[in-house]
């Protein structure tokens, strides 16, 4: 299965998580969930290899206690 990368890669992480706010501003929690879902799909298009994708998708279950 394709290695993904867990350690940080951002060049420039808190002007991505700025901007992110940014982008949330103004919108309702189903206007961001909905803005958040359609991010989601965008990069995973970006990114366009299942078996890196579904290696994230794994990750990001067990990062978050319920796996």
């Amino acid at each position: 299965m394709a290695d993904i990368v867990t350690t940080p890669n951002l060049k420039e992480p808190d002007t991505f998580y700025a901007d992110l706010l940014t982008a949330h501003e103004g919108l309702t929690k189903e206007e961001s969930d909905a803005y958040n879902a359609r991010l989601i799909l965008l990069m995973a298009n970006q990114i366009g290899d299942h078996a890196v994708l579904k290696k994230l998708l794994d990750e990001a279950r067990m990062r978050t206690g319920s796996a």
